[in-house]
């Protein structure tokens, strides 16, 4: 008998690329996707259910499919179709401490995979060059859905105390981008100008996808290494991007702000429903955020295809230029940098060659 998998949170493009993804491996005998929605892309051989894992129903589907592994994927930081606030809360939270239940009751489950976010650590102006899995944020998120992952990993770690004999493994994703990717930070970098906070370049870092779908599959199987894929473990691309890199890359010029009133437009573009700009995301465009993945390397053995660079620049292809095509910017900056230039008064108003070396903008970018 092969495994048996349930997988939450399936409507989603996320959850149902992986399903296709898992459905594909040998050891894997059946698939189940739950969600309160039908999915609109298909799910491959997979049996759908449509279930609210809110409800207690989740512990019936659980129960009758006899599922061995459960990847929890139902913790997002954006609704589905016209949900509110409250509603993706309810599903966060009140849907997780439900599945966790279920998976109490459940002599059959083995192996729960759930996915969180580096969005745990929060953003302060004193925080470690580096955060690594055991690092304490200095200022814990207040709320949105970091709040929610923080609520949500407090309730995996009760669960795991209770079920020793589950392996748990708890993966926080950098902020995901790639070709079908929706969140927050893609929204925002979808904006014709990109607001910023004057005076901050904040350090990001990026996991494309499709090194999501792979590090969710690894850890739904038995290790290879003969090591337990239990734990927490941060999932990013190596290196880093600053902000404004990210808007040359994108070709969005930036509108540098005071950050009062980038709290305001902030509350103004979620006010129009052009963006969630939520507190959280101001804090993460003013102080960034960068993570250690010597975990992901080492215990789950995995090295993501995509560096945080690569990463934003095939998420970048796919959303087309914006106001300043890069390539037409490089171009323009180049011809400015290689243009004379008058020298300080005094010097007889002689123009002189500018002979000093150029850095192109392409260099720069």
């Amino acid at each position: 008998m092969g495994k048996v998998v349930l997988v939450t949170g399936v409507a989603r493009q996320l959850g149902g690329r992986f399903v296709r993804r898992i459905q594909r491996d040998p050891q894997v005998e059946r698939v189940i996707a739950v969600d309160a929605v039908p999915p609109e892309h298909h799910l491959g051989g997979a049996d759908f259910i449509q279930a609210d894992i809110r409800q207690p129903t989740i512990a019936r589907v659980l129960a009758e499919t006899n599922a061995d592994t459960v990847v929890h994927l139902d913790v997002t930081g954006i609704a589905l179709g016209s949900g509110s606030r409250v509603t993706l809360k309810e599903t966060n939270v009140i849907g997780t401490m439900q599945l966790l239940g279920a998976c109490q009751k459940s002599p059959a489950v083995k192996r729960l995979v759930v996915k969180s976010s580096t969005n745990v650590y929060g953003s302060a102006p004193r925080d470690p060059a580096v955060f690594t899995e055991t690092t304490s944020p200095k200022s814990l998120p207040s709320g949105g859905f970091a709040k929610d992952a923080v609520e949500v990993e407090g309730y995996v770690r009760g669960f795991a105390r209770r079920r020793p004999d589950v392996a748990v493994a708890v993966l926080r994703f950098a902020n995901i981008l790639g070709p079908t990717a929706d969140s927050p930070l893609t929204q925002y970098f979808a904006m014709p100008v990109l607001p910023t906070v004057f005076g901050y370049d904040p350090r990001l870092q990026f996991v494309h996808e499709d090194d999501v779908i792979e590090v969710l599959r690894i850890a739904s199987h038995e290790p290879e290494r003969g090591t337990l894929n239990s734990g927490t473990f941060n999932i990013a691309g190596d290196g880093v991007l600053l902000l404004s890199q990210c808007s040359r890359r994108l070709g969005r010029p930036t509108m540098p702000l005071l950050l009062p009133a980038v709290t305001w437009a902030g509350s103004l573009v979620r006010t129009l429903g052009v963006s969630d700009f939520s507190p959280e995301q101001i804090r993460l465009l003013t102080h960034g955020r960068v993570v250690a993945t010597n975990q992901m390397r080492e215990t789950l053995g995995y090295q993501p295809k995509f560096t945080t660079a690569e990463t934003f620049e095939d998420f970048a292809r796919v959303r087309g230029p914006g106001l300043l095509p890069p390539e037409a910017l490089a171009r323009v900056v180049d011809r400015i940098a290689a243009l004379p230039f008058v020298p300080f008064a005094g010097s007889g108003g002689a123009r002189t060659p500018n002979t000093a070396p150029v850095t192109t903008a392409a260099e720069a970018t």
